[in-house]
């Protein structure tokens, strides 16, 4: 009598979230987040220096280009509900790659603000279908795992891109205008890797009635999550101007690209780790964990003086995204059914960019001399927030 069939050894080995999805899209994310990093941590350098504009522009174009995306991840999020995802994806990935090419182009600021609208739209449109394809068919104990492999994937190309621009920054004698069109390259083969991406499809034709009551229709315990997200995001302006304050404490060009990438270092290391523990402990705990990591980065970076200290206090930072940006992706995924998923996402993502988008502006208004006031107010509120965020976002299937 033969006994139950023997798994083979591929299938035995391969974990079951690790779908196709997950890790062609991981591969999209890792070329797109090297093109991103490549010129992310020398734009404020570049914007300040070269094309003569001043810190507060540097937070309005951050916080301009989040807001426009917010809007975005809102209705692309509903769309991935209702049609095929693979060419919202493909569209976002490619409206990024044309964001970086204006970039290399502008010779004025205002062009700079253009660039970084359309790179975040492009951050918009995709993001939500992403997201949703990421978990389908994936167990809701199990999305931390695949959340936190993409945020390590991604951000191991943050690392890989500063590092590639510190080389060729070196290599071209200081100058900062060849590495955005360096940048474009990973980009467009971003854009296609896309085509393998596998899509299963929406039924489509859902009425504007019908998206409004899937709206009214989101889990209590989501809004209540969403809520406390947002109020978070409210004191977490976008990260050039932590950038920005290394180079005020007197590090060089090289050193902010430098401390930037060992900061994208911590991040995609401790990623999936933090992905996995979420899939473990109660979400709403381990997102507070990044809120102290969070404060730590600005507390630190608002009373440091020695710019040595940078590549102390960021790589700590690191831990803040790590815990929360898969993290709270994962838990908002289980908190709505699969049909939703969409929505949900886009709903969260803009919402949370539209509170970067007042972050920024509030941040770069307030910035000052040297930026420690807005650095020691986020850092102090962020604290308050972890100690009472496991209360707060905790709900029957909120943790989980």
């Amino acid at each position: 009598m033969n006994g139950p069939a023997t798994p083979t050894p591929s299938s035995a080995a391969r974990p079951t979230w690790l779908t196709h999805n997950v890790k062609v899209l991981c591969g999209v994310s890792f070329l797109q987040d090297a093109a991103s990093e490549l010129l992310y941590p020398i734009l404020p350098i570049f914007l300040t220096t070269v094309l003569g504009a001043p810190p507060a522009v540097v937070g309005a174009i951050e916080g301009l280009a989040e807001g426009a995306a917010s809007v975005t991840k809102v209705a692309a999020g509903r769309l991935a509900d209702r049609f095929a995802r693979r060419p919202l994806i493909g569209a976002g990935y490619g409206l990024a790659a044309v964001g970086k090419l204006l970039i290399a182009l502008a010779t004025v600021w205002p062009l700079v603000l253009v660039a970084r609208v359309v790179d975040r739209l492009g951050k918009g449109v995709r993001g939500a279908p992403r997201d949703a394809l990421l978990v389908d068919g994936v167990p809701q104990r199990q999305r931390g795992k695949v959340f936190g492999l993409h945020r390590a994937a991604d951000t191991a190309g943050a690392v890989v891109g500063p590092l590639v621009g510190l080389a060729l920054y070196e290599g071209l004698d200081h100058r900062l205008r060849p590495l955005f069109w360096v940048a474009v390259i990973p980009a467009v083969a971003s854009v296609a890797l896309v085509a393998v991406v596998r899509d299963p499809g929406r039924t489509g034709g859902a009425s504007a009635k019908a998206v409004r009551t899937r709206w009214r229709s989101l889990p209590r315990p989501y809004w209540r999550v969403l809520t406390v997200l947002f109020a978070f995001n409210l004191i977490n302006f976008p990260d050039a101007l932590l950038l920005l304050r290394a180079h005020e404490l007197g590090l060089s060009t090289a050193g902010v690209v430098g401390a930037y990438a060992v900061y994208n270092l911590a991040y995609a290391a401790l990623s999936y780790p933090a992905g996995a523990l979420s899939d473990r402990l109660p979400r709403p705990l381990v997102f507070a964990a990044g809120l102290v990591f969070f404060a730590v980065g600005y507390l630190g970076l608002g009373l440091i003086h020695a710019p040595w200290l940078v590549f102390v206090v960021l790589p700590l930072y690191g831990g803040f995204a790590a815990c929360t940006d898969g993290v709270g992706k994962a838990w908002i995924s289980t908190l709505v059914p699969d049909r939703q998923q969409g929505t949900a996402q886009g709903l969260y993502q803009g919402a949370t960019g539209a509170a970067v988008l007042l972050a920024g502006l509030w941040a770069g208004l307030a910035w000052g001399s040297d930026g420690h006031v807005p650095l020691l107010v986020s850092g102090a509120a962020a604290l308050a927030l972890a100690a009472g965020l496991p209360v707060l976002g905790r709900s029957p299937q909120a943790d989980r």
